[in-house]
């Protein structure tokens, strides 16, 4: 790390601790040149998400949104609200972690219908039918027969 004082490259940490509940790291520095004390920040970089949608419009990635679409699925049904908050940290880590700057709007369906598919049948319909644009009631009752077929059986 450069010394905000002299420009020398070399300073050595003599104090670190986290800051911003753990968001970011504070680091006390000493420069070996000019033994000047600074103080640097580090935080994690993250890429911002921009979702593509089916008309081929952009707008960045709304967690906001997607907890709503996932309550909404959910609703009236015994599935906590802590549960659903994780599924979006978890989407969204996966976003993340693909390092795509641009994401379809269907990958985040598909991967909302992954989560509910194991997490409650009915909030899985609920959302599949929506994301699917289900048109009559034969389209229900295909999607409930597959998960009927995927169960386990007893």
């Amino acid at each position: 790390m450069k010394c905000p004082f002299c420009g020398r490259e070399d300073s050595r940490v003599i104090d670190s601790r986290p800051s911003d509940e753990g968001l970011r790291i504070r680091r006390r520095r000493e420069c070996e040149n000019c033994k000047k004390r600074f103080t640097t920040y580090e935080i994690v970089e993250t890429i911002p998400i921009v979702v593509v949608k089916k008309n081929l419009t952009r707008e960045p990635f709304n967690r906001e949104k997607l907890l709503n679409s996932l309550l909404t699925a959910c609703g009236k049904r015994p599935v906590e609200t802590a549960t659903l908050e994780h599924i979006v940290v978890e989407i969204e880590s996966t976003l993340q972690n693909s390092l795509e700057r641009e994401i379809p709007s269907g990958r985040i369906g598909e991967l909302v219908m992954e989560s509910l598919r194991t997490l409650d049948e009915v909030a899985y319909v609920r959302f599949a039918s929506v994301y699917h644009r289900f048109q009559d009631i034969s389209t229900f009752k295909e999607a409930i027969a597959q998960i009927l077929d995927e169960r386990p059986q007893l």
